[in-house]
């Protein structure tokens, strides 16, 4: 019955199945990788995430269910209860940061014979490639995150969701959603200093909150799109997003799971890593390392990072 409904909704809570191919443990520790994440808490062994359903807000708490195997618990914390409309968008959106509907079997059949990929998938079994199901969110993490490193970039989020953003306060405790582009489209570059983020960085944030305030830019559109070369090329139209940032958003959003960020340093020091090698590898050896990824580059870099971060 599980496996058929995908969820099962309670009073207060929903239980989501999952795949066999998913390990609740691996997932919690990648999300676990930044102490300085805002966005959500880790709490013995429990994911605590605010989430909004138009204006409403609501605290989740996501943990494995110790009763039933390959199901998720998704409880909803604080004083109001979801609708029942509410409730399946909720259920699609755990889904949807999870991956959940995403058949990683042949994935893990490629990987298990690559000699790249075979440790990773041995070492982070069940590991999916935890999503930003949020356009805006995506795209501001991948700017924010350019030419920086992890640490700073995690700080720098959090200066922007804590100034901007909403929350919402349960048992004593701020959970923080991520600022909408209405909140940021009206901002100057000047009101954006205190960041201490460059002007780059905050005139590209205000440019793309304008272009989803005025409705140019949409998630609905890239996944339109149809192929990830034609949502590449629409995103690298947008001043502010590169090659690197806009395949970072198809991998983490929009799930193409062909999107392949070849030149990021991460990925180059993540085959370091693996091989055992001093230089980083060059491009024709990333295109010939990764010929036997086909439609799953996404999936295979994200492991690989695994090693790093």
């Amino acid at each position: 019955m599980i496996q058929e409904l995908k969820w099962i909704d309670l009073e207060n809570q929903i239980k989501l199945s999952v795949p066999s191919e998913f390990s609740f443990k691996e997932n919690l520790k990648y999300v676990s990788r930044s102490t300085n994440e805002c966005l959500l808490r880790i709490h013995e062994d429990t994911i605590y995430k605010a989430i909004s359903i138009g204006t409403n807000m609501y605290v989740l708490q996501i943990s494995d269910d110790v009763e039933l195997s390959q199901t998720l618990n998704v409880a909803f914390l604080g004083p109001n209860i979801p609708t029942s409309a509410e409730r399946q968008e909720i259920a699609l959106y755990v889904r949807e940061w999870f991956d959940l509907d995403t058949d990683l079997a042949p994935f893990y059949q490629m990987a298990k014979q690559d000699r790249l990929l075979a440790q990773a998938v041995d070492e982070f079994y069940g590991l999916r490639n935890m999503g930003i199901p949020d356009l805006f969110e995506a795209i501001c993490w991948g700017i924010i995150g350019q030419q920086i490193n992890l640490t700073f970039a995690y700080t720098l989020k959090r200066r922007l969701v804590e100034k901007y953003g909403r929350s919402i306060e349960h048992e004593g405790v701020l959970y923080w959603l991520f600022p909408t582009p209405e909140a940021i489209a009206c901002l100057t570059v000047e009101e954006m200093e205190e960041l201490r983020m460059t002007v780059k960085k905050r005139e590209y944030l205000i440019d793309i909150a304008r272009l989803f305030v005025s409705g140019e830019l949409t998630k609905e559109s890239l996944i339109l799109a149809g192929d990830c070369k034609t949502a590449e090329k629409m995103l690298v139209r947008i001043r502010g997003i590169g090659p690197w940032t806009a395949n970072y958003v198809l991998m983490r959003c929009l799930r193409y799971s062909s999107a392949f960020p070849i030149d990021d340093v991460g990925l180059h020091n993540a085959i370091k890593h693996v091989l055992q090698i001093d230089s980083k590898p060059t491009k024709e050896q990333l295109y010939e390392f990764s010929k036997g990824w086909m439609n799953w580059e996404s999936y295979a870099t994200f492991y690989l990072w695994r090693f790093l971060y």
